[in-house]
């Protein structure tokens, strides 16, 4: 029992943890969302100092813990060309990094050099060339090394294809595509120069060791094989030999193996003040992707509900007019759906997997050279 006019301490351990880590609500708000006004959008920037909370007993420091409690991906949609899926409890800064590097950093295998025997079509060699260079190869580049300038192409760093396609005279237009590409497992066919002697072996622009279809599963052949390259008048004819090696995006476009791949802030819609009736029937119309639905009250009573938030585009049209101040439109800070559309060189799950690899070496890397 306390002494008579003395004031009794309460202990620490009576105060409920849950109110020693909790933000009042408008500053929770700020933290874990970016509101989007008719004008422009708030709260952009958050709190980027570990102890900005620190007076309310409050840590908002990042920890390896905290990560890996909170990071999830849940897999929404996935074909053999593209996927979707959500990345939650992630900073926008890592997930642009995932953008960059499949973009321009996972490698892929793509036409590098042409050996142009004979080209009679309207189009130029340096064109021709260009077109054929950006055709998605169906070859896994990690079966395949890095070739350099002093390196000799061979089995290991090279993918040789020839064309060859003509147009009799007399006949009508035909148009060359890219199922007309021929894969050559034994390497060049075209000889360098011509041989000293009757009996030494041609000397071509490779050097295989062996057969690639003794080291191969599948052939390699093309992804898409109705894909234009030229179209041939009667007469006219396209020989070429054509070499693909390994590469990365941020060299060329044509080693990307990304169409694109791209991320959003899941969107959040709010309806503050319930619409009824009239308005109610109003919101839905204005929104261009049918974010909203009527909700039927019983006695011709009307309210407007949240039917499709994810769908939403931040056109703003329903924060807009009179009653905008009703509907409040969020975005979630660490929230992102992510969308891959690959090329064809490789699935989508695949390639995410490789920026991942990716990524870990650069870290890898980082912390070599400070340790």
């Amino acid at each position: 029992m306390p002494k008579k006019g003395t004031k009794s301490k309460k202990k620490v351990d009576d105060v409920p943890s849950q109110q020693e880590n909790k933000l009042p609500d408008y500053l929770e708000l700020q933290r874990t969302r970016v509101v989007c006004n008719a004008d422009a959008p708030i709260h952009t920037q958050g709190f980027q100092s570990s102890g900005a909370f620190a007076a309310i007993g409050v840590d908002n420091s990042v920890s390896v813990e905290k990560f890996c409690k909170n990071f999830k991906i849940e897999i929404n949609h996935l074909t053999e060309d593209d996927m979707d899926f959500d990345m939650i409890g992630i900073d926008a800064s890592i997930a642009n990094a995932f953008r960059r590097i499949l973009i321009a950093e996972v490698p892929t295998m793509a036409i590098e050099k042409i050996f142009m025997v004979d080209n009679t079509s309207v189009i130029a060699d340096e064109v021709l060339s260009h077109r054929l260079g950006l055709i998605p190869l169906h070859a896994d580049p990690r079966l395949f090394d890095y070739i350099s300038e002093n390196d000799v192409p061979n089995d290991r760093n090279t993918i040789v294809y020839k064309l060859h396609v003509s147009c009799p005279k007399g006949s009508q237009r035909i148009t060359v595509k890219s199922s007309e590409l021929e894969w050559l497992p034994e390497g060049s066919q075209l000889s360098m120069a011509a041989p000293a002697q009757s009996g030494d072996k041609q000397k071509t622009f490779t050097s295989f060791s062996q057969s690639q279809k003794e080291i191969l599963e599948k052939p390699l052949g093309v992804k898409f094989k109705d894909i234009t390259i030229a179209r041939l008048g009667p007469g006219q004819a396209i020989e070429l030999e054509a070499h693909a090696v390994k590469g990365v995006g941020k060299v060329h476009a044509k080693w990307s193996p990304v169409a694109t791949a791209w991320y959003r802030m899941l969107p959040e819609v709010v309806i503050l003040e319930e619409i009824e009736g009239d308005d109610a029937e109003e919101l839905v119309k204005k929104c261009p992707v049918n974010v909203f639905d009527i909700e039927d009250l019983g006695n011709g009573g009307k309210r407007a509900v949240v039917a499709k938030p994810r769908a939403c585009t931040l056109c703003r049209e329903c924060v807009m007019g009179p009653n905008g101040n009703q509907v409040e439109l969020r975005r979630v800070r660490d929230h992102f759906i992510f969308t891959i559309e690959s090329t064809g060189a490789m699935p989508p799950e695949v390639l995410f997997t490789e920026a991942v690899k990716i990524l870990e070496e650069k870290c890898e890397r980082v912390i070599s050279e400070l340790s």
